[in-house]
């Protein structure tokens, strides 16, 4: 795990936290020796976990539904909108270019990365999600239950500050920091996807796959607007956790907050990047088969006569994965992580629009070249 602490004074209210993540007694917890009451509650709470962790359309819909109950807790609407950006970037890898661009065994890999990071991400905070809304329901702290469900020592310590102070913004940087480092090991650090996926070629040449740009979409006048933020060293923890910061002060930036949110609410995801911007994709393959690829887009528009690009939805693109549990063990070593739950005071420049659109225009020059010279 590769952090870079500030070594600036920590504020008050993370000394407190700093406070208790220092404590070297780990309070342990078992089911056996719950009340049937508690016992009923984690399996309700498992049940209804694996449930909504079937594909990204449902993690998806999970989190903006629980966003809508507790829009006190920002990290939901985020993890909402990225998880948005999940599922485009995995029906790109059956969309018209990148099926043209990259070998079926990459593209499979590939899916197989952003898959197994989405569901890791699930199967860790929803089970937090609710047992919040069940503390919330019964009016007291249930997170003394987070070590059953294999959560970090520090969302234990970081929630039980929560439901005393209700610090909106910090709750949603530690799980950003959290949710992060719980990827390091079992994804970003894992042998298989090192080798196959953040070492080759393909992912060094991020702009094939856009995994480096995530976008928020929104309209204004009728027009579809895009903002976001670009991450240039994907393998790092420590850019990936300022990534996260960035994109929660875009987010809920006050004056672009209603118009996300009002996009959100009114364009159910599929994965389908027609979601956001059906001038340029369609989920219904309009090319003529067979026939030599030809650039469409200039200037984020379709040159006249083209045909829009093939995105499909989510679930005629990639059938549902059955996932080996989750690896075991706690990533919290550290207590200066609590460095990162700062309040972000740079100013977030979220102008994406042109890059994507450039992005795609590269794309598509290198499947010209591809066709024609090989």
């Amino acid at each position: 795990m590769t952090l870079r602490f500030h070594s600036s004074r920590l504020s008050p209210h993370l000394k407190k936290i700093k406070k208790q993540l220092k404590k070297k007694r780990v309070q342990t917890i078992t089911e056996d020796s719950l009340k049937i009451e508690e016992q009923n509650l984690i399996e309700k709470i498992r049940t209804e976990t694996i449930k909504r962790n079937r594909n990204n359309i449902t993690r998806t819909e999970a989190y903006f539904h629980f966003y809508q109950q507790f829009p006190e807790i920002h990290w939901a609407f985020l993890g909402h909108m990225v998880s948005r950006n999940g599922g485009w970037n995995m029906t790109d890898l059956k969309g018209e270019l990148l099926t043209k661009l990259l070998p079926k065994k990459e593209r499979e890999n590939f899916f197989s990365f952003l898959e197994r990071g989405n569901w890791l991400i699930f199967q860790d905070v929803y089970p937090q999600m609710l047992l919040y809304k069940e503390s919330i329901k019964r009016q007291m702290n249930l997170f003394y239950l987070l070590p059953i469900f294999g959560v970090s020592k520090f969302m234990k310590v970081v929630w039980d500050y929560y439901m005393e102070e209700k610090e909106d913004y910090l709750l949603a940087f530690a799980l950003v920091v959290n949710e992060q480092s719980y990827l390091e090991n079992r994804v970003i650090q894992n042998s298989f996807y090192k080798k196959n996926v953040l070492e080759s070629i393909e992912f060094k040449l991020q702009e094939l796959l856009s995994l480096n740009q995530i976008l928020f979409p929104y309209k204004s006048n009728r027009k579809t607007m895009l903002m976001g933020q670009t991450i240039n060293h994907f393998a790092s923890l420590h850019e990936r956790i300022l990534l996260g910061k960035r994109l929660y002060h875009l987010l809920f930036d006050s004056e672009l907050y209603p118009a996300f949110f009002k996009w959100a609410l009114q364009q159910p995801h599929t994965g389908s990047r027609k979601d956001f911007w059906p001038q340029l994709f369609n989920n219904v393959n309009e090319s003529i088969p067979g026939k030599l690829y030809k650039r469409r887009i200039k200037n984020c528009s379709l040159k006249s006569g083209s045909h829009r690009i093939f995105s499909p939805p989510l679930q005629f693109a990639w059938k549902d994965v059955h996932h080996d549990p989750a690896e075991k063990g706690d990533w919290y070593k550290d207590w200066r992580v609590v460095h990162y739950l700062e309040k972000y005071n740079e100013k977030v420049n979220g102008d994406i629009k042109n890059d994507y659109c450039e992005t795609l225009e590269k794309i598509e020059l290198s499947l010209v070249a591809k066709e024609t010279f090989f």
